[in-house]
């Protein structure tokens, strides 16, 4: 991860989510979401209405951004720090399309 500590951000013109998104790539693992929140609040400087409201939509945002995964508990990280997915199979079993192709062939003896 590159340190951004002494890099000057413009939070402010930058979007929620994208704040929440720099939040979490520099802390480097989950947080509890109302503290995110709150912490992207006070970086946008964004004068709100309604806190309930303004956690609302950013927790709205988070959760359909794919970049973002919930942990449980609350917590929410990052998706790029899941290791990419790999399939495996087992020794000796057979893929779906072999095994209806093996199906068809034996029905049309």
């Amino acid at each position: 991860m590159e340190n951004t500590e002494n890099k000057i951000v413009d939070y402010p013109s930058m979007s929620e989510i994208d704040i929440a998104y720099k939040i979490l790539f520099d802390k480097g693992e989950a947080i509890y979401y109302k503290d995110l929140i709150t912490e992207v609040i006070e970086k946008k400087r964004k004068t709100i209405q309604s806190i309930a409201v303004a956690i609302s939509e950013i927790y709205t945002m988070i959760n359909m951004d794919g970049r973002f995964q919930h942990r449980g508990n609350s917590m929410w990280g990052l998706t790029e720090w899941n290791p990419p997915e790999t399939k495996t199979r087992t020794r000796g079993s057979k893929s779906s399309a072999k095994v209806l192709q093996q199906k068809a062939d034996s029905e049309n003896i």
